[in-house]
């Protein structure tokens, strides 16, 4: 039997030169190079999703979700800073600012008082002693409030270790001058200068300066919770703007007027302006209140008030140094008492106070001016006796709080007045600040809770509008 091998076919052909290899099944590709075209599949297959009236719906409800859930957010989060920081205006700021004021207060009143001691003959007076240990334990106090928050401010530091190393020194000279006017010894009114020269000339200005730090930041953050939240405005203006364009493109694709969804949505958002407006806007004029009335008088009466103060030291000092000794603090109180009050008591500081005022806070002020006029009058009365050589006269009539011609009566009265008027700044910066913290009461959740709204409501706007594709 005869066996039938098979004749070997032709040999293929050799694949031209150049050409590419035969493309592989996609099967076939790496882990790796299937990752990587993964984003280039996910963006094919939504342009085909997008090239369908439902794929675009789709985007479109999605886009909405996002938009109005972005704007949920940002807006919670905006209000409720916006909220926090008003209530830090109260609670920190204004107390910190306070607090350095009083520093410089306590002790310029405390250099007035130790003056007025060493014109007194015989023991000195209890009330007196009292006042002078008063103020220095208040400026201790309020300078340990001021410390408490200086670590984020170098230059209130700077000024708090300044006050911190130079009042024991002042307090060991006033100490001293006291003991040696007890002894009948004339260097105590030595000692009285050198301790009022320290003060003017190193603690006094390092509390100014401290307490223009803290006024400074006060003022930066009534600008910060009353500035315009451009952010939040876009986000919304940008939804508002996407919700009604939606609700046009489905009524040219539909023929339908409303959308049940899309009004719920608009709704919410719109009720969301209307209630952002409103409450920013009460906000910031009870911020604007609290800060014109409030701590601008506060700091208008408080720079008055310590230039009373500092005119009454050199007026006591004038006549601590007598003769020739004393002609500074007499030019010292001149253009102090000119820079409270003018030169006739009504202009200066004070005048520019009573200008701005209103209602029961001028009626004060108006009465502050005359016992600035008093005072003025009596200081000129203690001068011609001095002048003329009735010292002793004069030292009787300068520190006897119980004549009504005397410079300590006005004096006492127009302190008491400004001290008054100081507390009522204060308290009406309290107030208009917490009820426009008040004002924003509910705004950061109701934010939260109308955007979810809106994105719930642009979900079934789309959904209705997508089950009539199934």
């Amino acid at each position: 039997m005869t066996s039938t091998v098979p004749r070997p076919g032709p040999p293929a052909p050799a694949a031209p030169a150049g050409s590419e290899p035969p493309e592989q099944p996609k099967g076939s590709r790496s882990g790796l190079a299937g990752l990587l075209d993964l984003p280039t599949e996910l963006v094919r297959s939504l342009a085909r999703s997008a090239a369908t009236t439902p794929g675009r719906l789709s985007f479109i409800g999605a886009g909405l979700v996002v938009l109005s859930l972005l704007t949920g957010l940002v807006g919670t989060l905006s209000t409720q800073d916006r909220g926090d920081g008003t209530d830090t205006l109260v609670e920190h700021r204004e107390p910190l600012a306070a607090a350095a004021q009083e520093v410089y207060r306590s002790l310029s009143d405390a250099d007035a008082t130790a003056a007025t001691v060493f014109l007194i003959p015989g023991t000195e007076p209890a009330a007196l002693r009292d006042r002078y240990a008063s103020d220095i334990a208040k400026a201790g106090a309020a300078l340990g409030k001021a410390a408490s928050d200086s670590s984020g401010s170098p230059e209130a530091a700077e000024q708090i270790d300044v006050i911190s190393r130079q009042l024991p020194v002042y307090t060991g000279l006033i100490a001293t001058a006291q003991a040696n006017d007890r002894q009948g010894f004339p260097v105590g009114a030595a000692y009285l200068r050198e301790a009022s020269e320290l003060l003017r000339s190193s603690i006094l200005p390092a509390a100014e300066q401290l307490y223009e730090v803290n006024a400074g930041a006060l003022a930066d953050d009534q600008d910060d919770v009353t500035g315009f939240p451009w952010f939040v405005a876009i986000l919304l203006a940008g939804l508002i703007a996407a919700l009604v364009w939606t609700q046009l493109h489905l009524r040219r694709m539909t023929n339908r007027v409303f959308n049940v969804g899309l009004l719920v949505s608009s709704a919410a958002v719109g009720l969301l302006v209307l209630w952002t407006a409103v409450a920013l806007v009460v906000q910031g004029v009870l911020v604007g209140s609290g800060r014109e009335h409030g701590t601008e008088q506060a700091d208008r009466l408080v720079e008055a008030r310590i230039a009373a103060l500092q005119a009454r030291a050199d007026e006591t000092l004038t006549l601590v140094a007598r003769g020739g000794g004393g002609r500074d603090y007499d030019q010292g109180f001149t253009e102090q008492f000119s820079r409270f009050a003018g030169q006739d008591g009504r202009g200066g500081l004070l005048g520019d106070a009573v200008a701005s005022a209103e209602g029961t806070t001028a009626s004060a002020l108006r009465s502050a001016t005359e016992h600035a006029v008093a005072w003025g009058q009596a200081h000129d009365r203690v001068r011609q006796l001095d002048t003329g050589g009735n010292h002793r006269q004069a030292v009787l009539l300068a520190i006897d709080d119980k004549d009504e011609q005397s410079p300590a009566t006005a004096f006492a009265r127009l302190d008491g007045e400004l001290a008054e008027v100081i507390g009522a700044s204060r308290q009406h910066f309290v107030d208009d600040t917490t009820a426009a913290s008040g004002a924003l009461t509910l705004l950061a959740p109701g934010f939260a809770l109308l955007s979810v709204i809106a994105a719930l409501g642009a979900t079934l706007g789309i959904r209705e509008r997508l089950r009539e594709y199934r």
